[in-house]
């Protein structure tokens, strides 16, 4: 039974409109609605309000906007004394958006995660597509010819909403979300949305803020406008 106030929504696919965020359930933290599709209008009008998809195999499409919610603020991403030797010495070559598709795939299948994936084939699709549309980004960590890790994520305007991330070689999801706090700051972004923390975000420095708080930065985010080449596909460096 859901308390007052918190109500799950059944979204009807003739309208792209949410409910608002405060009336997401506690538990499950953040459920707010279910149904719609995944079509890129809708996709990124969930995130245009801080609301993303996140459901399982033979569930329904649910959205979700956690409360507290998971970030990292740039400024104060954790690279420990053994991880800043590393980087001075990285094998490892960045790119960003060079290989979407294949970061995506290695996410869905990233052989350290013990839950069922929510990568789901129609999420590929989906994201793939945005990509397609300039919205979904991914940065690729790269040993010679061989990608070893990265990461993707939603950006809209300065507002960067973090998906998943791999890793097959030793520090290259650190070497990948490092990567992109550099990118972020050099257009003064200050965050990266995380949704929903676990220990490895913990370790690069992720912490939790209220609902109210994270909207109150992803709207900041939102207004930075970002040069029509900033996510054109190259070379990056720390």
């Amino acid at each position: 039974m859901s308390k007052a106030g918190q109500t799950l929504s059944l979204l009807d696919n003739s309208s792209l409109a949410f409910p608002c965020v405060s009336n997401a359930l506690s538990d499950p933290n953040g459920l707010l609605a279910i149904g719609g599709d995944l079509k890129p209008a809708r996709i990124i009008e969930s995130y245009r309000q801080g609301i993303f998809p996140w459901f399982g195999k033979n569930e329904p499409i649910l959205w979700w906007s956690p409360n507290p919610r998971a970030i990292i603020p740039c400024n104060k991403i954790r690279i420990n004394r053994t991880l800043q030797k590393f980087v001075k010495k990285s094998p490892y070559r960045i790119t960003l958006n060079t290989a979407f598709t294949e970061v995506i795939e290695q996410c869905a299948d990233a052989p350290f995660r013990k839950e069922e994936t929510w990568i789901l084939p129609d999420m590929i699709s989906a994201y793939a597509d945005l990509h397609k549309r300039g919205y979904a980004h991914s940065i690729e960590i790269w040993q010679k010819e061989e990608l070893v890790g990265g990461l993707y994520g939603i950006a809209i305007n300065g507002y960067f909403s973090g998906e998943s991330m791999f890793y097959s070689a030793n520090n290259a999801s650190k070497i990948a979300l490092i990567a992109l706090t550099r990118l972020l700051e050099s257009i003064d972004v200050t965050f990266i949305d995380c949704q929903l923390t676990n220990p490895f975000l913990e370790s690069m420095g992720c912490c939790e803020i209220t609902r109210e708080q994270f909207l109150q930065l992803k709207d900041n985010a939102m207004k930075t406008a970002i040069e029509p080449d900033f996510w054109l596909p190259r070379e990056l460096s720390l």
